[in-house]
């Protein structure tokens, strides 16, 4: 490593460090994001599938009554062909048999009218439902809506920092000895955005793990770099400066 100033190239790795930091966290923030609106468009759409069920309850309610209307028009038929050849029977016997199956048959007819009007009162209140569920739906994509522009903006305004905090890094980047900004930056994207760390209370602020007197000693010494014994992170010792 060539001679440098090393307690000045802490100071800009420090400087260096805060603006990684606060990248990483928004590059996590921002990694987040998708994931939330996923889960909105998932909760919405199980929302949506909802009225799906309604809709087909209905239109198989609507069948079913049709269904009926046509059983009931083909048991009035019958009926009516019946009452014709009413008067084409020759014995007691026969007429009287024949009134029992017209009786029958009127007694089917107004049981079907009942179901008829059953399935009536189901297709309308099923139509109720519909109307009210389609309204909560058309509150639930406003919110949704409103949800998502929000995960938009926060986007944006992610975006925009990261820009801001770009420019500030390349501005950082000069005053640090290419060697020591390439093992920082290797240290930095091995160790969760973290390269730098403080000794405070005689431990490493990267792992809380402690650091030997020895070790410190070389620290305030600014010879060369030292990493941390278990997490490899370079350590310096923070003062009014740093």
């Amino acid at each position: 490593m060539p001679a440098v100033d090393l307690k000045s190239q802490i100071f800009n790795l420090v400087e260096l460090q805060k603006i990684d930091s606060e990248i990483y966290a928004l590059n996590n923030q921002k990694a987040l994001k998708p994931q939330v609106v996923k889960e909105l468009e998932a909760a919405f759409e199980e929302k949506k599938k909802h009225l799906s069920e309604l809709e087909k309850l209905s239109l198989d309610l609507q069948k079913q009554r049709k269904d009926r209307e046509l059983e009931l028009a083909s048991k009035e038929e019958n009926v009516k062909k019946l009452q014709t050849q009413l008067y084409t029977l020759k014995t007691n016997k026969e007429y009287q048999a024949m009134l029992q199956q017209i009786q029958d048959a009127k007694a089917d007819s107004s049981l079907i009218e009942d179901k008829i009007l059953e399935s009536m009162d189901q297709v309308e209140k099923s139509k109720s439902d519909m109307e009210k569920e389609k309204q909560l739906i058309k509150e639930e994509e406003q919110k949704f809506n409103v949800e998502k522009k929000k995960v938009e903006s926060d986007i944006k305004a992610i975006d925009e920092r990261l820009a801001q905090l770009d420019a500030q890094r390349k501005q950082v980047e000069p005053g640090i000895d290419p060697k020591i900004l390439s093992q920082y930056e290797r240290i930095l994207s091995s160790r969760d955005g973290l390269a730098l760390a403080a000794v405070k209370d005689g431990s490493c602020k990267g792992c809380n793990m402690l650091v030997p007197p020895q070790v410190i000693n070389l620290i305030q010494m600014y010879e060369r770099l030292i990493t941390c014994e278990i997490c490899n992170r370079i350590l310096y010792i923070p003062d009014d400066s740093t």
